[in-house]
């Protein structure tokens, strides 16, 4: 008798195999229906049923494949991306197997990473090797590849997104030759793969500018509302890295700072993030008729909570275990119309939907000169809202959005919008550019599936 652990594991060892999943193969034999593995990004707003899922172990293996592919080829990373830059009825390529260190220096500081690298998993390889990423972002179950794609970002006034650290990448494109690019070798291409949405091709490896190891300092404080956004400024360009949460219908938030440190690695008591979102929803079943009494008792309960804090290795501290999902809009907006901004968001969420339980984020972001990078020529304050996973986020993110809009603000490349063409095309000075440079890179636009086609035709 054959048990149910050996074909779950002969499934997924078919699925991260490195060879396409052949269709036929995947067909019960008692059955003239074809079956697919289907996809679905971490929140589930993201599905597709493609042809053919790949994990190729080797460079070699991913050229063959993107040169003998029919249809589109799309790269995944680990789901983390809202907006659907992967859904196709083609082949899905997963960059699992291509992780890890390929080579660094101590000299220069640099490392050169597989693209497939979880930066959860990245942390200490990098510390034992002398280094460590100059930022990260707050969650760090993202691959490399697909943080670059998207222009990830933690926070810092004077620190870009994670892509503003790359000195060097290697991809395969179109026709499944290898390309590298670099400030000097392919520029234009360089400046355009560095945030790319996976249009050009697959990354396979990146080299990036890093720093010798370093501790941080983190603090959280619980803070009135409006006491925070009079501080924000001042703040945002005192402290390495900051941001701050506002809670709905509590009139309550909290800042998050982290500062270089020479302390002893310690923690104060901490709050789990994810029972304190399961407590926030909770509040809005049973009081959801009364947003009065709701703030009441959410300020009640924030001004008791201490504040908090943890001296870690840098890549420990950074990112935060985010187990209840949801869905996000995140848009960049310039900084000096951030706070009013934000001021309108509050208004309008709490004037309009009272079933919004999730914090709001707001993080700073230096400028920078990548063409498709959202902080392009400009400093940048970023405004997150969520929606839980299970409930319809559309309601909320239209109100929302036109305030992001009215301050000309670029929407995350991985969060949901509604932006299209000829609105990107205003936003982004070297669209066209771009635009110019993939055509001649894929022309058949194989690297498009419906969501880029319409962006980039």
């Amino acid at each position: 008798m054959i048990k149910r652990r050996s074909v779950l594991g002969a499934l997924v060892a078919a699925a991260v195999g490195s060879q396409t999943l052949s269709l036929r193969a995947l067909a019960a034999a008692d059955s003239n229906k074809v079956r697919t593995i289907p996809w679905r990004n971490w929140s589930g707003s993201q599905k597709c049923e493609p042809a053919a899922r790949s994990a190729p172990a080797t460079v070699a293996e991913l050229q063959e494949l993107i040169a003998s592919a029919k249809g589109t080829v799309r790269a995944v990373g680990a789901g983390h991306s809202f907006s659907p830059l992967v859904p196709t009825d083609g082949t899905i390529v997963s960059l699992s197997r291509l992780s890890g260190i390929v080579e660094h220096s101590s000299k220069t500081l640099q490392a050169t990473l597989w693209a497939g690298s979880r930066l959860g998993d990245i942390g200490q390889p990098l510390e034992d090797a002398g280094q460590a990423l100059i930022n990260m972002p707050d969650i760090d179950e993202q691959t490399l590849a697909g943080c670059l794609a998207t222009a990830t970002h933690g926070t810092g006034v004077d620190i870009g997104c994670m892509s503003t650290f790359i000195e060097g990448l290697q991809l395969v494109d179109a026709r499944g030759d290898l390309v590298y690019c670099d400030a000097k070798q392919n520029p234009d291409v360089f400046q355009a793969a560095k945030v790319s949405m996976g249009a050009l091709g697959v990354i396979t490896q990146v080299r990036l500018q890093n720093m010798a190891p370093y501790r941080l300092r983190r603090e959280t404080v619980w803070r009135e509302f409006d006491e925070i956004l009079d501080i924000a400024d001042t703040m945002a360009d005192q402290h390495r890295n900051f941001e701050f949460f506002y809670i709905p219908y509590s009139g309550m938030g909290f800042t998050d700072t982290h500062d270089f440190t020479d302390e002893p690695l310690g923690s104060t008591e901490k709050i789990d993030s994810n029972d304190s979102v399961q407590d926030l929803k909770m509040a809005r079943d049973w009081l959801d008729g009364s947003p009065r009494l709701r703030e009441l008792i959410l300020s009640s309960v924030v001004k008791t909570l201490s504040d908090e804090v943890t001296v870690e290795s840098s890549w420990k501290n950074y990112a935060n275990e985010r187990n209840v999902r949801f869905n996000e809009m995140e848009y960049h907006l310039p900084r000096e119309h951030g706070l009013q901004a934000m001021r309108e968001v509050r208004a309008a969420l709490e004037k309009n939907h009272p079933e919004v339980f999730f914090p709001i984020e707001v993080r700073f972001i230096k400028g920078d000169d990548i063409w498709l990078s959202p902080f392009h020529q400009r400093d940048t304050m970023s405004i997150a809202v969520h929606r839980y996973f299970e409930e319809d986020y559309r309601p909320y993110f239209a109100t929302i959005e036109p305030i992001f809009r009215k301050y000309n603000g670029r929407p995350h490349w991985g969060k949901i919008n509604t932006l299209q063409r000829k609105d990107f095309q205003q936003l982004y000075p070297r669209w066209n550019d771009f635009a110019e440079l993939r055509r001649s890179m894929d022309p058949a636009g194989r690297f498009l599936n419906p969501y880029l086609a319409g962006l980039f035709g």
